[in-house]
């Protein structure tokens, strides 16, 4: 934030700027997963919680780890292919390395993956199908049953953070994607530190997590899609909880009234 000069005739500053969650990705109306998500963040609001801010941030303006590193999260939404996948996985990089709640979301998901592998396990050249589906090492490949705006099945390992916010065991969510994480990778990524914590009734990785970072989850369902003005889908919530909690770890300067 710019420094602003004492001005006598200023003599009143706002409260500390409330937190910031950058939404990344390519905004559509035609997606009912973005229109969903202010309506979610009000109403967490309204339920007497801190208000959050919004601002999506479109992946082709994604260019460095300063377009996100100043915010309290990030959500990679919905809505792949992505116009830039390269800026989407550098500022899940940057929300990973540097301890900023991260929650990907349906391609957000796909794109957690993709930048683990890649920039932890080691594969520099797995591929997400969707943008090359003539990849050898396809990280990302078609789900044998596309689940296109249907409910489906899944099971949350115990002791995870899915588990702390949903609870363990079997839960109905609401998918719309047709791609997912190649099994014969899912090891690797175990290997080196991801968990899966849940599965669907196939055993298929559905949430994943990174322990010991202060929230790192992405879901291959949308949990926007269950949620709405009178109810919040509880990962939106622990996410929301994670991001106001950053927010007050971290210093920040009071906005004055001339930059409100």
């Amino acid at each position: 934030m710019k420094e602003v000069p004492h001005d006598p005739d200023m003599t009143t500053t706002s409260p500390t700027p409330p937190p910031r969650l950058a939404l990344v990705g390519d905004r559509s109306v035609n997606v009912t997963a973005h229109e969903r998500i202010p309506v979610i963040m009000d109403a967490l609001g309204a339920a007497g919680h801190e208000p959050i801010e919004l601002y999506w941030l479109h992946s082709t303006t994604l260019t460095g780890p300063d377009d996100v590193a100043g915010f309290d999260g990030v959500w990679a939404i919905p809505g792949s292919p992505y116009q830039n996948p390269a800026g989407m996985l550098l500022a899940i990089e940057t929300a990973r390395t540097r301890g900023i709640p991260f929650l990907g979301t349906c391609g957000g998901f796909q794109h957690l993956l993709l930048e683990f592998a890649r920039n932890v396990c080691g594969l520099p050249s797995v591929q997400n199908a969707e943008q090359a589906p003539d990849a050898t090492d396809l990280l990302i490949v078609p789900l044998s049953c596309s689940l296109f705006g249907e409910e489906a099945a899944v099971s949350v390992a115990p002791a995870t953070k899915a588990a702390e916010l949903m609870g363990a065991g079997p839960t109905t969510e609401r998918f719309f994607c047709r791609y997912g994480l190649n099994p014969a990778f899912e090891q690797e990524l175990v290997d080196h530190g991801l968990v899966i914590s849940a599965r669907d009734e196939e055993g298929d990785a559905r949430l994943a997590e990174l322990p010991g970072h202060p929230f790192f989850v992405g879901s291959l369902f949308q949990p926007e899609l269950a949620s709405d003005a009178t109810w919040v889908h509880p990962l939106i919530a622990g996410f929301a909880e994670a991001v106001r909690a950053h927010a007050s770890r971290v210093t920040r300067e009071p906005v004055t009234a001339s930059e409100r």
